[in-house]
């Protein structure tokens, strides 16, 4: 791997010995260093899924800077380069390289890994299933308030899911002192102990969510999915490659038809709206949203004031058009309702600026003139109340709850 360190003796470092002429081509070797050989595979299934998918991806360049929502900022340009990787890692990480046999949770969100809707207080992973296995879940709370398993149904062809075949969270769970709990996911229930997730004909994926009051000093959930009688080995083929390839491809192409999002009416808020007996994509099923935009100018800021229903957390973040947060490592670009300095009648006042207006719970815009907004409640008592919405002088932004 190295560090692009300057090493390189007359003996070589390893990469190239022993390859004869001076222009580094390997000698006689030609292109063979860069892959001259096809070895029998152009032309193939697997060459023209791979040709599909990179075909794919630069297209995708025309597509999100000519697109109808596209901001005329370099800062939009900047992150729609970075949606596009972030969306091909999730894709060849959960397609391609996922085992529904012998499957493992890996992470499909993060500081680096942004896309679909992340936010800075929760870790999810994903895990491939085969509907006619069974499969252990077992893990470690940690510092979670909240966490969660869902099942996802739908087709196995890289397509977001249409449907949630079930789901389990921590109010479902036993926990040992240390924190550890475990499940099954199924097609049958009855031949297994504990509580259980029924897998359905098509179940296609599992999606872990955990959401804690602090990710810069909190201990995340500890996730292990276990198959049961796994097969007793494992071959690579170039048909399992292309059928991966195929589906990433798949998986790219539905993202991009749901970003970039516009803005909408600015500097307002939806009505929330409940939690949802119906859901698309791997949208959460026990919490209820809102989202809304701003759009400011020099100077100006966004007040929202509202109140939110009792809950196990609740959350504002801010969004691009790739529906990824800002950067947290720097500036507070989400807050979630441990961190809120509240009013005296329970209720919070919210400011979105650009510069700090002086108030405990405001949210940095980043250089952005313009994103979304998006409010989460998970397991609320009742759907969210209304939220107002007003843009004022940065001057006239109150400096804390009223006294």
């Amino acid at each position: 791997m190295g560090d692009d360190d300057d090493t390189g003796d007359d003996e070589g470092d390893g990469v190239g010995d022993d390859t004869g002429d001076s222009d580094g081509n390997g000698g006689d070797g030609g292109d063979e260093s860069r892959g001259g050989g096809d070895g029998g595979a152009r032309g193939t299934e697997v060459s023209e899924a791979f040709g599909a998918l990179v075909d794919e991806l630069r297209s995708l360049e025309g597509f999100v800077l000519d697109h109808p929502a596209a901001l005329d900022d370099d800062q939009y340009r900047a992150e729609a380069y970075r949606w596009i990787f972030s969306i091909l890692q999730v894709g060849l990480d959960c397609f391609v390289w996922g085992d529904a046999a012998n499957p493992r949770f890996v992470d499909i969100v993060g500081p680096y890994k942004k896309w679909g809707g992340d936010n800075a207080d929760a870790f999810y992973e994903y895990a491939p299933l085969d509907p006619s296995r069974t499969y252990r879940v077992t893990g470690r709370r940690g510092d979670a308030v909240y966490l969660s398993l869902t099942v996802y149904g739908g087709p196995d062809d890289g397509r977001y899911s249409e449907r949630i075949v079930g789901s389990i969270n921590d109010r479902d769970l036993t926990f040992d002192p240390d924190g550890a709990f475990a499940f099954w996911l199924t097609p049958d229930p009855s031949t297994v102990d504990g509580p259980a997730i029924r897998l359905e004909p098509d179940a296609v994926c599992a999606i872990t969510r955990d959401y804690v009051a602090d990710a810069s000093s909190s201990h995340r959930v500890e996730w292990r999915i276990e198959a049961i009688d796994p097969p007793p080995t494992w071959r690579n083929t170039t048909a399992d490659v292309a059928l991966g390839f195929r589906r990433a491809l798949t998986w790219i192409r539905d993202q991009a038809a749901i970003t970039p999002l516009g803005l909408g009416e600015p500097n307002t808020v939806d009505a929330p709206y409940p939690v949802p007996t119906a859901t698309f994509g791997w949208a959460a099923g026990d919490a209820a949203y809102a989202m809304g935009s701003f759009a400011l100018a020099d100077g100006e800021a966004l007040v929202l004031r509202g109140r939110s229903p009792e809950c196990v957390f609740w959350n504002l973040c801010l969004w691009n058009p790739f529906l990824h947060t800002y950067n947290s490592d720097y500036d507070r670009v989400t807050i979630n309702g441990t961190q809120v300095a509240f009013e005296p009648d329970g209720s919070w006042t919210l400011v979105v600026a650009a510069d700090d207006p002086g108030h405990p719970n405001w949210l940095c815009t980043q250089g952005h003139a313009a994103g979304r907004l998006w409010f989460r409640w998970f397991l609320p008592a009742h759907t969210p109340d209304p939220i107002d919405a007003r843009v004022v002088p940065i001057a006239d932004v109150p400096t804390g709850p009223a006294s």
